[in-house]
């Protein structure tokens, strides 16, 4: 199994099903509300678990109920929660409004979250012993910058997801071995928004890159090699919540096991698209057993793409 450890938020998302979303000073009427157990460190946790990694997740959650609830979500999936500590007040709420084309809007309330300011006795190791680390942004930047550290004094491959989006420091790019913004990430890192463009540029900073294009698909790039473009299954999106956590968690549980990039991403891709055909966040995630089922129903990846926008810009 692909050991992975992951430093990141655990939330409680709080989520409203309307067929559109309200614009500023309207109000509509919802059809649906559910609490949800979310947070983008414990949705790749739990996606990477449930496709077959063994996980351990490093954070916080509240002493109050959702943190209670929280727990227990990341342990029925498999996920390792000592790490997991608890923290005086409330846990961190996602607070996310989801319209009938399955796009969402999401206010983050860090809570527990934010007193994750760096590692505690015993993560060092935790880091140490995985195959792959997972990082994302809803925890203090120096809690991330710490845990790639640590991955990078270990020889452990860091995978960043770099959202919310923020600039990123020299140090943390430094030690980040892989890169997965969306579309939205990569142009706001980067100033560029054609994605082989933007991949360009952020190849300057790490040495391989993967940007999300939601239902067009993804893109690799690393440095010496040409890009390669992996569309993503046709279908119909209920809930894209937790799409890329679902993708970044399948793509280190695939590169793990050792499979060459263009299988990994079609299998990520695959795992994705199965999520978005379901409401919530770690409620959407498949197994192992269902992504690999609908993975043989896909044609082969794709070979390298010659686009000729690789060049890259400043």
């Amino acid at each position: 199994m692909t050991a992975i450890a992951v430093l990141g938020s655990t939330n409680m998302d709080l989520v409203a099903y309307v067929p559109k979303a309200p614009n500023p000073g309207e109000t509509v009427t919802g059809r649906e509300f559910r609490t949800v157990p979310g947070g983008k460190g414990a949705n790749q946790a739990v996606a990477a678990a449930r496709l077959g990694g063994e996980v351990v997740m490093i954070g916080a959650v509240g002493a109050d109920e959702f943190g209670v609830r929280l727990r227990a979500a990341l342990a029925g999936a498999g996920v390792e929660t000592a790490a997991l500590r608890t923290v005086e007040g409330a846990s961190g709420t996602a607070h996310i409004t989801v319209d009938d084309e399955g796009a969402n809007r999401i206010i983050v309330i860090p809570g527990a979250n934010a007193r994750v300011t760096g590692l505690e006795p015993g993560d060092d190791s935790r880091i140490g012993a995985a195959d792959c680390l997972l990082l994302q942004l809803e925890l203090p930047l120096e809690a991330v910058l710490a845990g790639a550290l640590a991955a990078r004094a270990h020889g452990v491959r860091t995978v960043l997801t770099p959202a919310p989006v923020q600039p990123l420091p020299a140090e943390l790019l430094a030690a980040t071995d892989l890169l997965v913004p969306n579309e939205h990430e990569a142009a706001a890192l980067t100033g560029l928004t054609d994605p082989y463009r933007a991949a360009g540029a952020l190849l300057r900073e790490v040495p391989e890159v993967v940007i999300t294009l939601g239902s067009a698909g993804s893109l690799y790039a690393a440095r010496g090699r040409e890009p390669l473009a992996v569309p993503a299954p046709r279908v119909r999106a209920v809930d894209t919540t937790a799409a890329g956590d679902t993708f970044v968690g399948a793509l280190a549980v695939a590169l793990g096991e050792g499979r060459a990039v263009p299988e990994a991403l079609r299998w990520a891709s695959v795992a994705a698209a199965l999520s978005v055909q379901r409401p919530g966040a770690q409620s959407s995630m498949p197994t192992r057993t269902e992504t690999d089922t609908a993975a043989l129903t896909r044609p082969p990846a794709p070979e390298p793409d010659e686009n000729p926008a690789t060049e890259t810009t400043a």
